[in-house]
């Protein structure tokens, strides 16, 4: 089961977009006194214990009885086909995968969602499924709105939560991100150099995994120069120096950044040697 911390007052304008989304479904729920009887529920600490169990939200909250009453909280989950097409579409988005890599939700992910004719997020509270085994007849009780609260609270920390309401946890989805991106990778790299290729010097830095890429082919020039009109230098800087920070996590920006310093050098060092070759 799942400690957690009891649910703060919500200031909108400070949460995050996806945690806003979910206070707005709340909100807009025309039977408020229902919800607002859960949320006090939820600060009070009636919740006990609040685990997952595949797409499932399964709690326990204490009420006016002796034993805490259980409960469970679901959306319709998408099916494997579904999910294809999504993981299809956030791989084709470079900044989306890297975001989600982060461990952050892409402020536009919902279009991935809606081109595929899917809602990652319900409309209406209607559409969220729960049970609950107290007397009162109506839902949502105040257990099942306390833990719709708390829930908004466990967004804030891990927007992966509603993925997994949809049938896919963090780990699938990720693993799945991973793969596609290596095989668009290896689609993309190109083929071994040639005979006929200009072969790299020997002093090109090499990094611990070899590049796909050739850097003898970054630069080519076909026309004859003027050598009293040029002056052959390596560059001070590269693209790098005016990018901002990778959206990875710390240890991956810091190995794919490594990488792509290691590469521009090499490119640069391959570049300056070519255009100080004495033509053929």
């Amino acid at each position: 089961m799942t400690s957690y911390q009891a649910v703060p007052d919500y200031e909108l304008d400070q949460e995050a977009w996806w945690v806003q989304r979910w206070v707005d479904l709340l909100n807009n729920y025309r039977f408020k006194k229902r919800l607002e009887r859960g949320r006090r529920y939820a600060r009070e600490g009636h919740i006990l214990d609040i685990a997952y169990k595949g797409s499932k939200v399964m709690a326990l909250v204490q009420g006016t009885a002796d034993d805490p009453y259980k409960l469970s909280i679901w959306l319709d989950p998408f099916t494997d086909e579904d999910w294809a097409y999504v993981i299809d579409s956030l791989a084709e988005h470079a900044l989306f995968s890297a975001q989600l890599l982060a461990g952050e939700m892409p402020s536009e992910i919902e279009s991935v969602f809606t081109a595929n004719g899917l809602s990652l997020f319900p409309f209406k509270l209607a559409e969220v499924h729960s049970r609950c085994d107290c007397p009162d007849p109506k839902n949502p009780c105040k257990h099942i709105a306390a833990v719709y609260y708390q829930l908004g609270d466990f967004f804030r920390e891990d927007p992966f939560i509603l993925f997994q309401l949809r049938g896919r946890d963090r780990r699938q989805i990720l693993e799945a991100l991973r793969q596609k991106r290596q095989q668009q990778t290896a689609a993309i790299a190109p083929a071994p150099p040639t005979d006929g290729d200009i072969p790299a010097p020997s002093a090109t830095p090499t990094t611990e995994a070899s590049s796909p890429v050739d850097v003898s082919k970054f630069w080519q020039y076909a026309e004859d120069l003027d050598p009293s009109l040029v002056v052959i230098s390596p560059g001070s800087g590269t693209v790098l120096d005016l990018l901002d920070n990778i959206p990875l996590p710390a240890n991956d920006a810091r190995v794919v950044m490594a990488y792509l310093r290691d590469l521009y050098q090499a490119v640069g060092q391959q570049a300056v040697m070519t255009a100080l070759s004495p033509p053929e």
